[in-house]
């Protein structure tokens, strides 16, 4: 914030300066500058500026309302953890659509590989009135990378079946049978998703089945398109991509344009 003080003249010069017979004289003004003055021995204090910081712009409000740079790159504090997902709400079901990120193993070198894919969690719930769904009741289905380009790549006459045994490999391989299918409805406006659960350990035998438009695929096949490369942890590869990694891979390959197959002889 800019402050002007200013020094008002003594009595007697500002009461011969108002005079009406000297033509140079300002009225209703307390500073006068020296040419004006009628007597020269009278000096006038300096005009005087002073000028400091408003509160909005003071540095420590500043810096303490700013991040700071060290704790976010020293990586003591971790990022929030967000939630997100998409629902789709008909008469008789619900289908939610959740994503979860893939896993990473360390090496002996420090670096990291990727030791699972990430997928895409449908939750299937069936209604029990108006707008009400029994999500106690609800079954799951994982649908993998390669289950959602199978998706994607639908056509409106085309279907696709997925079947998944949770407990293979295990003890109670071949008691729980999940399928998935998605059928092109009669009139072409979209697909039917149609997930049976038969569940021997637990004396389950759950069939679900939810309409989706045209549209609601379109916007599927939008969610699948975009997260299909973070559920394959292709972000963590580039964002740990550093120039000098780079740069090393031209210097051990001089080869413009990379080491193709089809540059070889």
């Amino acid at each position: 914030m800019l402050q002007l003080k200013l020094h008002s003249i003594p009595s007697s010069l500002s009461s011969s300066s108002s005079s009406s017979s000297n033509p140079l004289c300002l009225q209703n003004h307390s500073f006068l500058s020296p040419k004006f003055l009628p007597f020269s021995s009278v000096t006038p204090k300096p005009f005087s500026i002073t000028c400091r910081h408003s509160d909005l712009f003071d540095q420590k409000t500043f810096s303490s309302s700013a991040p700071s740079s060290s704790s976010s790159s020293s990586g003591g504090a971790l990022p929030p953890r967000v939630y997100v997902g998409h629902s789709i709400y008909k008469g008789k079901a619900a289908l939610s659509i959740t994503p979860r990120p893939p896993e990473f193993a360390p090496l002996d070198s420090g670096a990291f590989k990727i030791s699972r894919e990430g997928y895409v969690l449908l939750q299937f719930a069936p209604a029990i009135a108006s707008r009400q769904y029994d999500w106690t009741r609800k079954q799951v289905f994982s649908l993998s990378v390669g289950e959602m380009g199978t998706v994607i790549s639908l056509g409106a006459r085309e279907s696709c079946e997925f079947f998944h045994d949770p407990m293979k490999g295990k003890s109670d391989e071949g008691k729980v049978r999940k399928v998935l299918k998605v059928d092109p409805l009669p009139d072409g406006s979209g697909h039917m998703f149609n997930l049976s659960v038969q569940n021997r350990i637990v004396n389950v035998d759950e069939n679900i089945y939810i309409p989706v438009s045209r549209a609601e695929l379109t916007v599927l096949s939008s969610i699948f398109n975009f997260i299909m490369p973070y559920l394959l942890g292709w972000h963590t590869f580039a964002n740990s991509i550093k120039p000098e990694d780079s740069r090393g891979a031209n210097n051990a390959n001089p080869t413009y344009g990379g080491d193709y197959e089809w540059n070889r002889l």
